[in-house]
């Protein structure tokens, strides 16, 4: 397939540089000021290389890259709230050409889920989003095999850097700020971890999946979870809860009953105390109980091959 790919971070480089080796031909990429346009195809490693050595993808502007010709567009601009703009306007854009649409960016389908299935009925294109929830781990195609109406709920570690910090205050005894600043210096949280730590990316992933099990009966957003991040975790309580053989854990849920994101307590030997940056995600399914599905729920090239899973399925 033909890719169109807005948004040059680590997914937008990594589906770049991938691209070729799935059989795929990116034919434009663009980011937040230019792009990079080719009918026959980019040359990807040119391309990486001049926005890592210039900040620029090309000299062409970003709406080329909307217009230029492709089969599916690839939207990994950074997610933002609200109406999801300018996200939401390139996936608009994309599906009334009758393009497909692979998204990494959440927030189109947290914020904006039912204009979005609106702007899908209409077109000959389809969405897909397996990137946007858990990285690399297959949830929501493996909630398409069961059938939504066949899981009951979904809960999980969601976000590797409010997990990492968990980890380490509960392996090393260190207070939060102490173990942020370490995760920051290893490039694990963003110098404003805001997003990651007060449950925001989390909570959004557990609206895709609510949304999702909801099969269209309920539409629901950011405003409809009830969240609490890991700032006001006290070394003091992951202490107590080792006493008694647990940990503590930001877990997200999506169930009939609504969307939670919220420290809770854990077995520590069990299956959601999962340690470091890794995600994990366990579905309650109707006939065929508890499946948990697990692995790196962030990174480049791990977001970047469930993106090209998704484009390959589209090909299919």
């Amino acid at each position: 397939m033909k890719l169109a790919v807005l948004g040059a971070g680590a997914v937008g480089r990594s589906v770049v540089e991938l691209a070729g080796e799935y059989g795929h031909t990116v034919t434009a990429v663009a980011d937040s000021g230019t792009a990079a346009v080719d009918p026959d195809g980019l040359d990807a490693a040119a391309v990486v290389d001049r926005k890592e050595r210039e900040g620029v993808v090309g000299d062409a502007a970003p709406e080329d890259a909307l217009a230029a010709e492709y089969d599916a567009l690839v939207e990994a601009t950074p997610t933002t709230l609200d109406d999801a703009q300018p996200g939401f306007g390139h996936v608009r854009a994309a599906l009334e050409r009758d393009r497909h649409v692979v998204l990494a960016n959440k927030g189109p389908v947290a914020e904006r889920y039912g204009d979005l299935r609106a702007l899908k009925r209409e077109s000959a294109g389809d969405v897909l989003f397996e990137a946007t929830v858990g990285g690399a781990i297959p949830v929501l195609s493996t909630i398409a095999d069961f059938g939504p109406s066949k899981v009951t709920a979904a809960r999980g570690v969601l976000n590797g850097t409010a997990n990492f910090v968990l980890s380490r205050m509960a392996a090393e005894g260190l207070d939060y700020e102490h173990v942020l600043a370490e995760a920051q210096d290893l490039g694990v949280a963003e110098a404003d971890p805001a997003f990651d730590v007060n449950g925001t990316d989390a909570a959004l992933k557990c609206v895709i999946l609510a949304n999702v099990l909801s099969d269209d009966d309920v539409e629901y957003s950011l405003d409809d979870a009830a969240v609490e991040g890991i700032t006001d975790v006290p070394g003091s309580a992951l202490d107590l809860a080792a006493e008694d053989g647990r940990t503590v854990r930001l877990i997200g849920e999506a169930s009939a009953d609504g969307v939670r994101v919220g420290p809770r307590l854990v077995p520590a030997n069990g299956t959601l105390a999962v340690t470091g940056t890794r995600n994990i995600v366990q579905l309650e399914t109707e006939h065929a109980g508890r499946l948990n599905v697990s692995g790196r729920g962030a990174g480049g090239p791990e977001t970047a091959t469930a993106v090209l899973a998704d484009v390959g399925r589209l090909d299919g």
